[in-house]
């Protein structure tokens, strides 16, 4: 499959939720039943600055720590490839989906101030607002108690058949994934140019 069928094929949604909502027991609840509908699955995790899945001592981390930038670790099962950023800034979260195998379907969970459609998951016992408040990119909230607040869909969080069905439906292609992302970029460089025009203004 080339990098263009990648993209008209593979479709991304993510879950988004405050610390403790229960974002990635839902991801690990949902991939069986939409894996078991026949698609092929990925995940896209965002993690705190310092997170390592190497193990101090194994070869592949001495190879880190004499400085290598990148180490790849091959297996017959799997394989892996480790990038050091060092000083560089974290990428993009349409740059690590363009590294990812051709999937049916890209859950990614966290990146909630990123311009892709996402379902919420919220647990009013955490004790933050709910975002779809603020970000039209909400599609769903999937919550543990009745939400008539709510100003989109409503899922109960063990309607992992409903879930998936949302899932589904309301993601969107990777090439449409790049298009909101240039529009909002596009919206808040206009943004930007209006501030300093007035402030020229006013000057």
């Amino acid at each position: 499959m080339t990098g263009s069928d990648f993209r008209m094929n593979t479709r991304v949604i993510g879950l988004a939720g405050w610390s403790g909502s229960g974002k990635t027991t839902l991801v690990t609840r949902v991939i069986p039943a939409l894996t078991g509908r026949g698609l092929k699955v990925a995940t896209v995790k965002h993690a705190h600055h310092d997170f390592d899945l190497d193990q101090p001592g194994k070869d592949s981390w001495l190879h880190r720590q004499a400085g290598a930038c990148e180490v790849a670790v091959v297996s017959s099962r799997r394989w892996a490839i480790m990038h050091e950023l060092g000083d560089a800034p974290e990428p993009p979260l349409m740059e690590i989906l363009a590294k990812l195998s051709a999937v049916d379907l890209v859950l990614v969970e966290g990146f909630k101030r990123h311009a892709h459609p996402k379902l919420e998951v919220f647990r009013a016992a955490v004790g933050k607002p709910l975002l779809h408040l603020q970000d039209n990119c909400i599609v769903a909230v999937a919550t543990d108690a009745p939400l008539p607040q709510a100003q989109v869909p409503v899922l109960m969080l063990d309607d992992i058949g409903g879930i998936a069905n949302v899932l589904q439906a309301e993601a969107l292609p990777l090439d449409r994934i790049g298009q909101i992302e240039a529009a909002q970029d596009t919206a808040q460089d206009t943004a930007e140019d209006t501030a300093q025009d007035a402030a020229q203004d006013l000057a």
